[in-house]
């Protein structure tokens, strides 16, 4: 045994409760270095007259180094103290938070309790992180308000270019506005979409909005707030649910506040609400002041200034409660200090308990995820791995199933199961452009985004084949000509659609890489409930491949063929299979 590689943390991603009754206990080893892993655990004040209860652990994932390992425990009195028990061959170790303990003192509990259990002291209900369960079966889609649809002419702003006709710019405007998000819900309906994730939609002076003027108001060239309640109303109608872009991290430079700050200097009243490094303001070429970046245009927010705090948070109060919103997506969310986002999740939740927050972090974020700040956060990193292994041919199999069982790990079940996965947005390229217009490999990139554990998102025309470079390509007016859409790729996500909500396996089902060699280009995986067992095979190469499954499967969707326990799949293509 490689003692040195084996990691456990009380109290974290290793140690946490999945509900108000569960606790997952994770540890990790040297890869292939155990044949047996168990988990041993008690009551601290019975322990001598109960004695552990002992747990096989059950190996998860694995990566280049490790194999980690998980059991699960229901603690009658919601107390929970434990240690582990390693056998490889001969070898026969114990750990508890002390350290390891030979084989020949692991029979007596006093020695064990002696020297130091780990512990989960109390399972707390209010420590639980508790995403709201819709978000497990949501379909979302991004959509740009201005470039969706222009359903009211008379608020287009100057100049407007011609709808699909002119390439978008960064400063230039094609009309888009919430009516023409009410005249094209039908269009989500018939794809099976289940909530609209909208970029923001306040009054702001550019195009994207995050340059915000007012969060109180609807921008006019959108139209109103009683227009943005008539919109939920309606979505809503259609099992829709509606969530908001909050950029709270920065303001935009016309903010009401920031503008007294340009002209009043020191003696305004708002000088504290940013980071003001000198007077007078000046914003070229480079701020004074602290910003998004080096965006002169998006002066930062103290956020730990209480008026400041006390905006903001009737802010996320009145879109939620008084509007109807489902949830939050926050902009530069690691930005922000942590004390805010308690707050602003206790006047969220209060609002509305199943409200959605999301925060917009593109790193490891379990600072975040604790329980009192957010729901999940965007899934970047395995954004990344899907588009290298699918779309860029840039890693192989057991890479991809590396980095993947890596994130896995990384947080709570929980939030694995409620993650916002996307594979492009209003930021980044379309998936069709990143595929080099290869529909083939943007077909496998959906395909494992909609049968992978987490919420998967459609940005707004890639299911009808829109292509686009990096920002502003990517933001196109949507195309609603029906003799320049893909129809053959609409019924395509519209059939994943229909199968992954059809089947509570791809929703919130376990997953398990089955195959996912060194070398390889392609992976086999399963997606399990109590009902059902599917099993994915997808080949990201330009070679068929043959795979032995053991069992016996009907195909459900894809292109392939099963001989027996033979499998096989064309160059890339892939096959959804259901066990008999």
């Amino acid at each position: 045994m490689l003692l040195e590689a084996i990691y456990h943390r009380p109290k974290s991603n290793y140690a946490y409760a999945y509900d108000e009754n569960t606790i997952h206990i994770r540890v990790r080893t040297k890869r292939d270095d155990m044949d047996q892993v168990f988990l041993l655990y008690c009551d601290k004040y019975n322990l001598h007259e109960t004695g552990f209860t002992k747990v096989e652990m059950k190996k998860i994932a694995s990566d280049s180094l490790f194999d980690y390992y998980q059991a699960e425990a229901q603690p009658e009195y919601r107390r929970f103290a434990y240690l582990f028990q390693f056998i490889a061959g001969e070898e026969n170790i114990a750990m508890n938070e002390v350290g390891f303990v030979a084989d020949k003192e692991f029979d007596d509990a006093s020695v064990l309790f002696a020297t130091g259990l780990f512990e989960y002291p109390f399972l707390n209900a209010i420590d639980v992180n508790k995403p709201p369960q819709w978000v497990k079966d949501a379909i979302f889609y991004q959509i740009f308000p201005e470039r969706f649809g222009n359903g009211d002419t008379s608020n287009d702003p100057e100049n407007i270019e011609p709808w699909e006709e002119a390439a978008p710019e960064r400063d230039n405007f094609f009309g888009g506005d919430l009516q023409g998000v009410i005249d094209h819900l039908d269009h989500l309906v018939e794809l099976g979409i289940n909530c609209i994730y909208f970029t923001p939609i306040f009054e702001a002076t550019t195009n994207h909005k995050y340059d915000t003027v007012d969060y109180m108001k609807v921008d006019p060239h959108f139209g109103d707030n009683e227009l943005a309640k008539t919109l939920v109303d309606k979505c809503h109608e259609k099992g829709i649910k509606v969530m908001l872009d909050a950029v709270f991290n920065h303001s935009g430079y016309f903010f009401g506040p920031f503008q007294d700050v340009v002209k009043n200097g020191e003696s305004s009243k708002y000088k504290d609400w940013f980071y003001i490094r000198e007077f007078p303001i000046v914003a070229e070429p480079k701020p004074n002041y602290h910003t998004f970046a080096f965006t002169g245009q998006m002066p930062k927010l103290n956020t730990e200034h209480p008026e400041v705090k006390s905006y903001l948070l009737e802010v996320a109060r009145y879109w939620i409660e008084d509007i109807g919103c489902d949830g939050w997506r926050l902009d530069v969310a690691n930005e922000v200090d942590h004390q805010f986002w308690r707050e602003f999740r206790q006047v969220v939740k209060k609002a509305n308990p199943e409200a959605y927050i999301l925060g917009e972090i593109w790193h490891n974020s379990l600072p975040w995820l604790q329980g009192d700040q957010f729901d999940a956060v965007m899934n970047y990193p395995v954004t990344n791995s899907i588009l290298e292994f699918f779309c860029k041919d840039a890693i192989d199999a057991e890479q991809f199933m590396g980095r993947l069982d890596s994130m896995l790990l990384a947080y709570p079940l929980q939030v694995n199961q409620t993650a916002f996965n996307l594979l492009d947005s209003h930021d980044t390229a379309r998936l069709l452009t990143i595929c080099n217009d290869d529909k083939q490999r943007m077909k496998l990139a959906a395909t494992f985004q909609l049968t992978y554990m987490g919420a998967p998102c459609i940005y707004y025309g890639d299911e009808i084949g829109m292509t686009g470079g990096n920002d502003p390509d990517c933001r196109k007016p949507m195309v609603w000509n029906k003799e320049k859409q893909d129809l053959e790729l609409f019924e395509y996500y519209k059939a994943m659609i229909k199968l992954r909500k059809e089947h509570r396996a791809f929703r919130d089902g376990s997953f398990t890489f089955l195959q996912a060699e060194k070398g390889s280009k392609h992976i086999v995986f399963e997606r399990t409930d109590e009902h059902n067992r599917f099993v994915v095979v997808m080949n990201s190469g330009t070679e068929a491949v043959d795979v032995q499954l053991p069992g016996s499967f009907d195909v459900v969707n894809g292109n392939g063929t099963v001989d027996g326990e033979k499998v096989s799949v064309g160059a890339l293509e892939y096959l959804i299979l259901k066990a008999k």
